[in-house]
């Protein structure tokens, strides 16, 4: 029995999502204290802080960026999409949480690795919005003929799991080597959904 097809837009998933995204970047910045002396030195004690934000905010701009991406090669959603959507930004919502804890405590090893697991998370519930899109897609489609092979998509959760080990049992700033890396594995956006939303006949949001 062929599967019925999906009657939702995809625009006001968009725009909750790029709302909610905005709203953690805003969270993030509001937790960075003003120093009270006027001078370099000052800036010092909160350099833990401003490195972990710094961090967060390359990652919560890579996830946007690809979600923007996966949604321009989308056709359409369906309830099975809107619910991972939401996986996924419950996920990216404790962000701004662990990056506060991991600064605060100067990458200490509990905190460093609660930071790793937030992003071993958020990692694999893209994974299931990725299917939960692929789900309303025809066979033929772009976006199925782009994805293919996720080398980067498998590896990642796999460096996440490592860098969580590594904070706690091995040192703090292997694991954070480790969440660099793969920020910067992700920092070019995801060249398959670019093609696959060129490859789209017309917006149908």
């Amino acid at each position: 029995m062929a599967r019925p097809e999906p009657i939702l837009k995809k625009g006001r998933l968009e725009a909750f999502s790029d709302g909610v995204l905005a709203i953690v970047i805003t969270i993030m910045v509001l937790e960075l204290k003003v120093p009270h002396a006027a001078e370099w030195g000052a800036l010092l004690p909160i350099l833990p802080v401003l490195l972990s934000y710094l961090l967060s905010f390359v990652y919560v701009g890579i996830h946007w960026n690809n979600h923007h991406h996966l949604l321009a090669a989308a056709r359409h959603v369906d309830g099975a999409v809107l619910w991972a959507n939401l996986h996924l930004l419950f996920w990216l919502s404790l962000i701004p949480f662990v990056t506060g804890w991991m600064g605060e405590n100067e990458f200490a090893p509990v905190p460093t690795a609660a930071y790793g697991a937030i992003l071993f998370m958020a990692a694999i519930a893209y994974a299931i919005l990725q299917r939960a899109i692929l789900a309303t897609e025809p066979r033929d489609s772009a976006l199925r003929r782009e994805l293919g092979a996720d080398l980067k998509g498998k590896l990642s959760p796999v460096l996440y799991l490592a860098a969580v080990a590594a904070a706690l049992w091995l040192q703090p700033w292997i694991a954070c080597a480790l969440y660099v890396l793969v920020a910067l594995m992700w920092i070019v956006p995801d060249r398959r959904s670019e093609r696959a939303a060129r490859a789209q006949p017309a917006d149908e949001s």
